[in-house]
């Protein structure tokens, strides 16, 4: 008798939770579709979940993978249905109403699950994408030049924001914006979603430095929503760090999960001061923001600046030393060649700072001669700020100590995790029209430009240039 084998793994689970959270339902709601059709939207985009939950797949991938998985003893759903038309179909149904599926299915998950959105943790990414886009669909994200994550300003971007209950770093609200727009400029819009999904409590934001201009604070004050972010390293006050004596800052109870499995003597320690920090308006009449500072000490951030320090000087004699050995010669032969070198090495290696140079000319040959040596003053001057970092909060004193911002804060990595999970290299396929292109819907459930086109990760197209994150 032939048996006929089928792979389970984790379906039976994803499809409980999909139920728990009745994502079917809540896309059938929002878009209905008729009685005659062999599955709703709602029942195919649980198909789609669980593929990119187990074995991500193209869209022309989706009904092999289905036939290879037990979909159809999960989810009823047989796999000749999960053609790449009809997936395409059920994308471009749900698009106009991502808000109000995300917003119902978030709402869900937090009931469902007990979630604690008093916290929230905030941060924006940029996607870059190969390809010209030289159309976009109304109401969706454009593709344009911005300041990529990954540096590559040779490729435009679609820039996309999560947040995730400090609760597990369960994701509970993403929104997509155009390659160009400023990160800070989407901290209002972000947090009165955020605030709607808390409730009537008071909740809790934390982002990273883009949280900290003068119109966000404000916004914030006045929608009574917390705040706990890093003031960016241009705004620290010169000297400020550097007249700071780490033994007298107090310890904080704290253990790094990177150190968790470490001895007590070899694990990272944590010390902090505070004190209150002015925030000014642009105007001479807007009232000022007096916020609390939290200057931290992490003993692991100032090991790590002394081994990098000590890596680039290293690494910048050894390049300075060559060019000792060639001023004059054919490599370097006259002073603005010397001089050139000179500047693309502190430059390069970022020691403008300590780096003091000296060109002379033989007073025989009149060939240049090549004198640096690095500023001890200034080196011992920066060693003085290794391992301190601000925190700005507006909580009150009394319902967060200084330690207590900063055990808050050290959750924001969660972001950076969920962001793993859905950025990664993909493609395009062509279709019968023509057209290639990535979409540039940029949430994973929107469709593409073109409904027979299909994106798929690396796994799934091993020949996809990788896109570095």
């Amino acid at each position: 008798m032939p048996v006929l084998e089928k792979r389970l793994g984790s379906l039976p689970v994803i499809a409980e939770f999909s139920r728990r959270l009745d994502i079917a339902g809540v896309i059938d709601r929002a878009c209905p579709i008729r009685d005659l059709a062999d599955a709703t939207h709602g029942q195919v985009i649980e198909v789609l979940i669980a593929n990119r939950l187990t074995n991500p797949t193209a869209m022309v991938g989706i009904a092999g993978w289905a036939q290879a998985w037990a979909v159809q003893e999960v989810y009823g759903m047989p796999a000749a249905v999960l053609g790449d038309d009809r997936l395409a179909r059920a994308l471009d149904a749900i698009a106009p109403h991502l808000d109000q599926i995300i917003g119902s299915v978030g709402a869900a998950a937090i009931t469902a699950f007990g979630i604690d959105v008093a916290r929230l943790h905030w941060d924006m990414t940029s996607v870059s994408l190969h390809g010209a886009y030289d159309t976009v669909d109304d109401g969706f994200p454009a593709p344009g030049w911005g300041h990529p994550k990954d540096r590559r300003t040779d490729l435009k971007q679609i820039q996309a924001g999560i947040a995730v209950a400090s609760d597990g770093g369960v994701p509970i609200f993403h929104q997509a914006y155009d390659g160009g727009a400023g990160e800070i400029s989407q901290v209002v819009e972000a947090m009165q979603r955020l605030q709607a999904l808390a409730g009537p409590r008071r909740f809790l934001l934390v982002g990273d430095s883009k949280l900290l201009s003068y119109g966000n604070i404000t916004a914030m004050a006045d929608a009574g929503v917390g705040f706990i972010a890093p003031l960016a390293a241009a705004r620290v006050p010169a000297g400020l760090f550097a007249g700071l004596d780490p033994a007298a800052a107090v310890p904080v109870d704290y253990t790094a999960l990177r150190d968790a499995a470490k001895p007590a003597d070899r694990r990272g320690g944590y010390r902090v001061i505070e004190d209150v920090m002015d925030i000014p308006g642009p105007r001479k009449r807007d009232p000022i923001h007096h916020l609390r500072r939290v200057l931290v000490h992490s003993t692991a951030n100032a090991a790590a600046a002394v081994k990098a320090r000590t890596l680039k000087l290293g690494r910048a004699a050894t390049e300075l030393d060559t060019l000792t050995r060639t001023a004059g010669t054919r490599y370097h032969p006259d002073t603005a060649a010397v001089t050139a070198k000179a500047e693309q090495i502190s430059r390069h290696r970022r020691i403008s700072s300590y780096l003091r140079t000296r060109i002379t000319e033989h007073p025989d040959t009149g060939k240049p001669i090549f004198a640096w040596h690095y500023d001890q003053a200034a080196i011992d001057a920066e060693a003085a700020t290794d391992g301190w970092y601000a925190l700005l909060s507006n909580l009150p004193p009394d319902e967060s100590d200084a330690a207590e911002i900063l055990r808050r804060y050290k959750n924001q990595p969660a972001v950076e995790q969920r962001y793993a999970t859905i950025k990664g290299p993909s493609r395009s396929l062509p279709c019968s029209c023509g057209t290639t292109g990535a979409s540039p819907h940029s949430s994973p459930s929107s469709a593409s430009p073109c409904s027979s086109s299909a994106s798929s990760n690396a796994r799934s197209a091993p020949t996809s240039p990788p896109t570095p994150k």
